[in-house]
């Protein structure tokens, strides 16, 4: 018998990057990487652990927007393009370091293993569309796979209760044109939640979403269990909320595992300390510095003095930690079940799928040792996703979620404060144009359509919550800035030649072409 459930979310998500007007673009690397250092090892390592019969169980969001990206046949020609030249220069680096510094040489190897088995793997196990990968994986029972916000839009700071129904309803479309079914659940974008946002869902035929902590903790009524059981909103709609003690325990940098000094250092990668000259094949074409992906470092400590990483010390380490995780999961169970009287606990883990092998290496050689243990070594802990506890039957209480992120104090200070503020009235101003727009035109012609459907996907593209983010961060602001600028501009460029019947064809193709997302958008959505 066992004594609590286990359920670990993946949110793999990333904002559509694709720029067709130019030969290479070094924001699309956002992609390339993930790919390289998430996608494919997860794909791998999940796959793996099915065929040797240590099942796995794993909910993931895959986002539509990054869907829409994994899918597109140019940005998969790029890739390709990107991988062999990281296997160029790994390949190169063999000699380089065995001559110059044999004290990274066992790094050296790794990257030169990791680089020929994910060409194969994206070349010929995969065929390089990792969406049917991914499907394959959910149709065998490893996953659940759940949507998100179209293009992971803030719903609680947008203005009209369409443009937050077509995030959804688009999402879900979505969702069926690649997966072939339905999604039972939503991970709502940055887990921003406010009261009646369960109405949308429900009509969009989804079942349950996923929240922050804030979300149950301080809802309506006080939860009986806390946020270690899902709840039910009025309408019937579940939620699982984020457990506080399982997220320090992967996600800080300061006392989660990722800061262990044996691990991989992640700022410390050769496309900033090697010689330009020898780099130069390597770079884009303007020559500039850039990560490349190899990095011959260990965290080390808070030190300029790293030492060289041993990928053997740290894959020993990943291991200790799985056990490490799978105690702390059962003595948390034990203990959670005990305060509430006998109820066996579910303890929701949700966390960015890039976390896992993108900032933090090991990752996916940690979720490779977490399951084969909780398959092997114990009975205590029960794995299952968001819908398989659904179908458990277990009575689940009936309350009123609160308003919540999970972003920095839990509320949506992140993407509504001093250096975001001046966003808000443009796309609110373009989520009501949309509107009225989509009501006027019942029987458009077939230009007026493909006009209509484009503003449809400037809209959404422009809603993306990454870009208030990232301006927040202070990461890539002239970007982000630029991007949400560009599609209100060519918003509001396209509604002024639709109303005053000047529509230019070409400059539409082209805008088309750019800002492919969502070929099936019906902008009746907005109706």
């Amino acid at each position: 018998m066992s004594v609590g459930y286990f359920c670990l979310i993946l949110h793999a998500h990333l904002p559509f990057v694709r720029h067709p007007e130019y030969p290479e673009f070094l924001e699309e690397d956002w992609l390339y990487e993930a790919i390289t250092e998430v996608y494919l090892p997860l794909i791998f390592i999940f796959q793996n652990l099915h065929n040797a019969g240590a099942m796995p169980r794993i909910a993931m969001n895959i986002s539509p927007s990054l869907c829409e990206m994994l899918a597109d046949e140019l940005l998969q020609e790029r890739y390709t393009r990107h991988l062999e030249n990281l296997f160029e220069l790994s390949h190169k680096e063999l000699s380089r370091v065995s001559r110059e510094a044999p004290e990274f040489l066992p790094a050296a190897k790794m990257y030169f293993e990791i680089f020929s088995v994910s060409i194969d793997l994206w070349n010929n196990v995969y065929n390089r569309n990792l969406i049917n990968a991914f499907r394959q994986l959910q149709d065998v029972g490893v996953l659940e796979i759940i949507t998100c916000g179209a293009t992971h839009g803030f719903l609680p700071l947008m203005s009209t209760t369409q443009a937050k129904r077509a995030q959804i309803q688009v999402a879900v479309r979505n969702y069926e044109k690649h997966f072939g079914r339905k999604p039972r659940g939503i991970w709502l974008p940055e887990c921003a939640y406010e009261e009646g946002l369960e109405n949308l869902l429900k009509e969009a035929g989804l079942e349950y979403f996923v929240s922050d902590t804030h979300a149950i903790l301080y809802g309506t009524p006080r939860p009986r269990y806390g946020v270690h059981a899902p709840v039910r909103c009025p309408n019937g709609i579940a939620t699982f909320a984020r457990d506080v003690e399982t997220s320090q325990q992967v996600w800080s940098a300061e006392v989660g595992y990722p800061g262990d000094p044996v691990y991989r250092e992640f700022y410390r990668d050769i496309g900033w300390e090697l010689p330009i000259e020898y780099l130069k094949p390597h770079l884009h074409r303007d020559g500039n510095r850039r990560h490349l992906g190899l990095k011959y470092y260990r965290i080390t400590g808070k030190t300029e003095n790293k030492k060289p990483y041993i990928p053997q010390l740290a894959r020993e380490r990943a291991a200790q930690h799985a056990s490490h995780f799978l105690a702390e999961r059962i003595r948390q169970c034990y203990e959670l079940r005990n305060l509430y009287n006998g109820h066996k606990p579910l303890i929701v883990s949700p966390y960015d799928a890039e976390l896992y092998g993108h900032w933090w290496f090991e990752g996916p050689q940690f979720l490779d040792f977490f399951f084969r243990k909780l398959h092997y070594d114990q009975k205590e802990i029960e794995v299952v996703t968001p819908g398989d506890y659904l179908d458990l039957g277990i009575q689940i209480q009936t309350q009123q979620p609160s308003a919540s992120s999970w972003g920095e104090r839990g509320y949506y200070r992140v993407w509504l404060n001093e250096r975001t503020d001046w966003m808000y009235p443009y796309q609110h101003d373009a989520e009501k144009k949309m509107s009225e727009l989509a009501r006027y035109y019942v029987n458009p012609s077939e230009l007026e359509r493909r006009v209509l459907n484009q503003m449809a996907r400037e809209l959404l593209l422009a809603q993306s919550s990454d870009w208030a983010f990232q301006i927040y961060q202070g990461t890539t602001v002239e970007y982000a800035s630029r991007r949400f600028r560009s599609h209100i501009h060519r918003f509001y460029l396209l509604a002024k030649q639709l109303e005053n019947k000047e529509i230019n064809e070409e400059l539409l193709v082209e805008i088309e072409r750019r800002d492919n997302i969502f070929r099936e958008m019906d902008y009746r959505v907005y109706v």
